[in-house]
């Protein structure tokens, strides 16, 4: 019998034990995608609240960072009947934070699961008293979802980091100007406000939506965790074991059968006396510093995308989809990390069927911004199946509280917000201490007699 004789044979004989083998992982997929988006998931309610920061926010940033740092409790891991039985995710609580421009003007939004909204809006209220909370229908059903159509079309793409997760973005301590001629509040540059300004320039015609997702994680059950750890050892040049401090018997036995010596010690060189993190230069120790704080806060497993619509029979400025770009080259740090445009989801084609690829990745961007879903749907983390060339990337982050603050917060009061940003014109306040409350009312203390 020939080799392919034999497979053949094998394959006839044996096919009922290789095929479930071969069917595991796929069946696997499909079967948690359907669980998980048709079963669970749609028995969920979302809603869309919006945020109106007052005049004058004198807030720090780091109370931004306590509020994503509130909101991390809404972590949870399913049993094995939960995920396989109800179609529980293995990161079931997620929400987005939205920065919306319609024609100009400018709106903070937050789509967070029904049974959350409390929990956000008394989170919100306890650090930032005077802003407005609002529930509001859906922006993105008000413009069709068949776009590119005659008469709307767009841009959209996604981001991801261009060193690996472990190295942190400019934070907002960067952007703190030690001077103590100027006041307190305009020592803060704040790069939202350029954001703000660019997004009240556009026409009737003109969207921009900017989706940052968030998904809790576990420090302990990402895989940045244990390569931060290993990239903060190279940089410190620490052992990956420690040395034994004796040497074994053997290897002495054997030194002092070949040189008849006994007990002489060698003495240490200079190297091994200078410590490893004396031999750092500045530009190490500022990274190490750099990695080690950001594996030493609570983090997010994001995304980012962005999506510029526009009619094509209005007036309109085609570089505005690089609103989100240029807004993100703010947190970039050549010596740490940086945001760009993940080359697989922007929305132009360069070679084979052009305008059909190009129509089905439009329609495709468009649906995952609208439904919320992430970039490597149905799943909500890892690794493209095919991580190579153009497909490189990982399209989930993994930011910390201080990096999400950064990017995503209310504005301050270093320049004036534009006048297409909706705020509180009023200051919200409580009643005066002295006002008497029904069945609390003081007594008037008699007059005084010598």
């Amino acid at each position: 019998m020939t080799i392919s004789q034999i497979i053949f044979q094998i394959i006839k004989n044996w096919w009922w034990l290789i095929a479930p083998i071969i069917l595991y992982y796929p069946t696997t997929l499909l079967y948690l995608w359907w669980i998980n988006w048709d079963v669970w998931n749609t028995r969920k309610r979302w809603t869309l609240i919006e945020i109106k920061p007052p005049r004058e926010v004198l807030k720090p940033f780091k109370a931004m960072e306590d509020i994503f740092l509130t909101l991390w409790c809404v972590i949870d891991y399913p049993v094995w009947r939960e995920k396989w039985c109800e179609g529980m995710p293995v990161s079931p609580e997620w929400f987005t934070l939205e920065l919306v421009s319609l024609g100009g003007q400018t709106h903070f939004y937050i789509r967070i699961r029904k049974e959350w909204k409390r929990l956000f809006e008394s989170t919100f209220y306890a650090h930032y008293p005077d802003i407005e909370i609002s529930e509001v229908e859906d922006y993105t059903k008000k413009v069709p979802h068949d776009i590119p159509n005659e008469n709307w079309d767009l841009y959209s793409e996604e981001f991801i980091l261009g060193k690996p997760d472990p190295y942190p973005i400019k934070t907002y301590s960067a952007f703190f100007e030690e001077r103590p001629e100027v006041m307190k509040e305009e020592k803060r540059i704040d790069p939202i406000n350029s954001v703000l300004e660019q997004m009240s320039k556009l026409q009737s015609g003109e969207q921009v939506w900017i989706q940052i997702g968030c998904i809790p994680a576990d420090p302990k059950t990402v895989s940045t965790f244990a390569e931060g750890r290993r990239i903060a050892d190279k940089i410190a040049r620490r052992p990956a074991e420690k040395p034994s401090a004796r040497r074994p018997i053997i290897q002495e036995v054997a030194d002092v059968l070949i040189t008849g010596k006994v007990g002489e010690e060698k003495k240490p060189t200079e190297a091994e006396i200078i410590p490893p993190e004396m031999k750092l230069t500045p530009g190490e120790k500022r990274i190490l510093t750099a990695v080690e704080e950001k594996l030493a806060k609570y983090i997010y497993k994001t995304w980012i995308r962005t999506v510029y619509i526009y009619k094509k029979d209005e007036p309109y400025f085609y570089g505005n989809y690089k609103t989100c770009r240029t807004y993100l080259m703010h947190f970039a740090d050549a010596d740490l990390n940086y945001l760009r445009y993940w080359t697989a989801t922007r929305t132009r084609i360069h070679y084979w069927f052009r305008k059909t690829r190009l129509y089905l990745r439009k329609r495709k961007m468009l649906k995952y911004y609208t439904e919320r879903m992430p970039p490597l749907f149905p799943r909500l983390s890892g690794k493209p199946l095919f991580p190579v060339g153009f497909m490189k990337g990982k399209g989930i982050l993994v930011l910390n509280t201080e990096e999400l603050a950064t990017i995503f917060h209310l504005p301050t009061t270093v320049a004036p917000l534009p006048p297409e940003v909706p705020r509180v014109e009023v200051k919200r306040g409580g009643p005066p201490p002295e006002l008497p409350v029904e069945g609390t009312e003081k007594e008037t203390p008699p007059p005084f007699k010598e």
